[in-house]
């Protein structure tokens, strides 16, 4: 017969052995803490340390993840500017109030952020498109907004749902220099169009030189241009056109070329020899279809069915068509008549008045002083017009002259010290035309 141990033996002779098993662990575990203190203690000092230097070992350890936004702890990446925005956009009679409440902010936020500032007490003044773009916290309530105050800026608005901090951040901006060319085959937007020109560009391009060609009646085909022009781009993607930087127009074999100059914060644009591409005045006052009627002393008169000399020209155009002052001066008359419908006469320097007739709509008043290019008024057929067109008259001490022939006074000249200036500007972009021409003129051949 074997002896059985009672079982309050048994687990007494286990406890022993998981008591011995624990302790020689644990002084494993020591002596191996005592060698690895001992080794980096040997690798960090020298026999004449006065104390041991420490040193800072890594470790690999699992990635933590930042909060809501998938970066690893410790990124250079700000988690507030990774975070996707809301964009809202301002709706006709929407208010900022009606936005926030639609989105679950409180009042509360709302006038904590227009008591911060002049910029923020703007926002009272929002028009519809505007867009308003947010960020939450994980309750919900506000966290970040932005809004464009202008073209190169936000409004950043930060909250941390007891104070709000306001700050403007610069939109990323920048200029490219393009250059282009182009032939006319039929009309000058097709050819710009083709130089990869948009509508608003050929429009400055025909401004540029408007003084001096008429856009209607003196292009022909074969005509060509060379651009060096601005693109902004906002944000990586493209904005609007810049200005013109230079330009060369050949027309009918004639060169034109206007190049760049700044006066006192003011572009404006110069021939290659100094002289000011802006005439004193517009040889067409207005965006024109085509001349419905010339100057004619002896013209007979479609609706009087007589002789009545025409002692101006008429430019056919819809109704509506913005019409331009000619040149700087002083309204003498804004009226109606019976013939000259609504109508608008400008007395200018050395005894030139110009006179507009036919408006739907006059937009100056008599006493009135205006600018070269300020609407006057808009294309109608008020009076004797059987369609909507302008009737424009150019007098010199008091005779009537061709507006399209007569020889319109020149704009102030570059003074002597700025043309210096001028010529040291201009000769990189003269240099410049000249090689896209003689480019553009080999790749025709």
């Amino acid at each position: 017969m074997h002896n059985k141990k009672s079982f309050p033996d048994l687990m007494g002779k286990i406890q022993q052995i998981n008591f011995r098993l624990t302790r020689t662990k644990l002084l494993l575990f020591a002596f191996t803490l005592i060698a690895v203190g001992l080794a980096l203690g040997g690798l960090g000092s020298s026999p004449n340390d006065a104390t041991a230097a420490s040193k800072v070992v890594s470790l690999s350890l699992p990635n933590r993840h930042a909060f809501h936004t998938g970066q690893a702890v410790g990124s250079t990446v700000d988690p507030v500017r990774t975070e996707p925005w809301d964009a809202v956009t301002v709706r006709d009679g929407q208010s900022l109030d009606a936005i926030f409440r639609q989105q679950g902010f409180s009042a509360t936020t709302l006038f904590r952020i227009m008591a911060l500032n002049k910029e923020t007490r703007q926002l009272k003044k929002i028009r519809p498109g505007d867009l308003f773009e947010f960020q939450y916290h994980e309750d919900g309530s506000l966290k970040r907004m932005r809004y464009a105050v202008d073209e190169a800026h936000y409004l950043i608005v930060d909250y941390d749902g007891r104070q709000a901090f306001a700050s403007t951040e610069a939109r990323d901006i920048i200029t490219r220099i393009e250059e282009t060319s182009g032939t006319i085959s039929s009309s000058l937007f097709l050819a710009g169009k083709q130089a990869g020109l948009s509508d608003g560009m050929v429009m400055k391009l025909a401004s540029l030189f408007g003084w001096d060609i008429d856009f209607v009646l003196d292009i022909r085909a074969g005509d060509r241009f060379i651009l060096i022009y601005e693109k902004i781009y906002r944000d990586g993607s493209f904005l609007r056109d810049g200005e013109i930087i230079g330009a060369t127009f050949v027309n009918q074999g004639e060169k034109f070329q206007a190049i760049r100059f700044v006066i006192d914060g003011r572009t404006q644009y110069f021939a290659p020899d100094g002289r000011n591409m802006r005439k004193a005045f517009l040889r067409a006052p207005l965006n024109f279809s085509y001349i419905s009627s010339n100057f004619n002393p002896k013209r007979f008169h479609p609706i009087l069915k007589t002789v009545r000399p025409h002692n101006g020209i008429d430019y056919k155009a819809p109704k509506g068509t913005p019409v331009y002052a000619a040149g700087d001066g002083k309204v003498i008359k804004a009226s109606y008549s019976k013939y000259n419908g609504n109508y608008v006469f400008i007395q200018h320097a050395n005894n030139i008045v110009t006179k507009y007739l036919h408006f739907s709509k006059r937009a100056v008043k008599k006493g009135q002083r205006v600018k070269q290019g300020q609407v006057i008024g808009y294309v109608g057929a008020t009076g004797l017009a059987q369609a909507p067109h302008l009737h424009y008259e150019f007098v010199v001490n008091g005779v009537h002259r061709n507006p399209r022939t007569v020889p319109l006074p020149k704009a102030d000249a570059l003074a002597a010290t700025q043309l210096a200036d001028f010529r040291l500007a201009a000769a990189p972009v003269l240099s410049q035309l000249n090689r896209l021409e003689s480019a553009s003129l080999y790749a025709s051949q």
